[in-house]
């Protein structure tokens, strides 16, 4: 049994069908992405399996469990974590208040406070500026506590939407490198990315959406070498 399973999954906005029967499976202990265009329901998926947007039909089942319309914040006491598309950070907080709110749910203070710990040696800058209200850091620090506040809420499963839109290459970089290394701390990671060559080079499965529909599928790498990919996603970043 997969970690998540996503069979057969409808999601409509208005009428518009956002998601077309999408079925994809997340393994424990993997770094799985979903490249597409914009519009191509990569958001829409993550949302819907964090309960923040509603199946039309089909089944999400994380551990075994459906989960699909499930509240979200009964989804993210089940160990999933979203770490949304641009930040979304509290700008009049502190960095660390930001964090402590990730782990709102928690009642372990100890715990907490060692998660807290290892966020800032994953993170130093943020150890640094522990003090700084969030909306006076960079676009790439913000980008950090965003991954570091979705850690503190200590989930199996880490959601990342965009982590690298807006940053400078060599950001683009650490950023990818960091997520490697959150699947090292024991943490199964689903990823979407428009860099779909930094994507797939770290990833061990990989989605391709097109329109709400997966048109191809298969490890990272071997999606790195396929022509159709290469042709419609690695023209400008290969």
């Amino acid at each position: 049994m997969s970690l998540l399973e996503v069979r057969d999954l409808y999601v409509s906005y208005g009428g518009i069908e956002a998601l077309k029967g999408i079925s994809f499976d997340v393994e424990e202990g993997d770094i799985v992405t979903l490249i597409g265009a914009n519009g191509a329901g990569k958001s829409t998926t993550l949302n819907c399996i964090s309960g923040l947007v509603r199946a039309a039909s089909g089944t999400i089942r994380y551990n075994g469990e459906e989960i699909q319309n499930m509240d979200s914040q009964k989804v993210v006491s089940r160990g999933i974590s979203l770490v949304p598309e641009g930040r979304k950070v509290f700008p009049n907080l502190t960095v660390r208040e930001n964090l402590l709110i990730g782990a709102y749910l928690r009642k372990d203070k100890a715990e907490i406070q060692e998660d807290l710990r290892k966020i800032y040696e994953l993170f130093p800058r943020l150890e640094e500026r522990h003090w700084q209200a969030a909306g006076t850091l960079s676009g790439g620090e913000q980008q950090m506590l965003a991954v570091g506040r979705g850690l503190m809420a200590s989930p199996h499963l880490l959601m990342l939407d965009e982590p690298s839109l807006g940053l400078a290459p060599q950001l683009v970089k650490d950023i990818f490198s960091i997520i490697v290394r959150i699947q090292e701390m024991g943490k199964t990671v689903l990823l979407i990315e428009q860099n779909a060559n930094a994507a797939l080079n770290i990833a061990n499965r990989a989605y391709v959406l097109s329109t709400g529909e997966i048109i191809k599928s298969g490890a990272g790498k071997e999606l790195l070498d396929d022509q159709d990919v290469k042709d419609a996603y690695l023209g400008v970043q290969a």
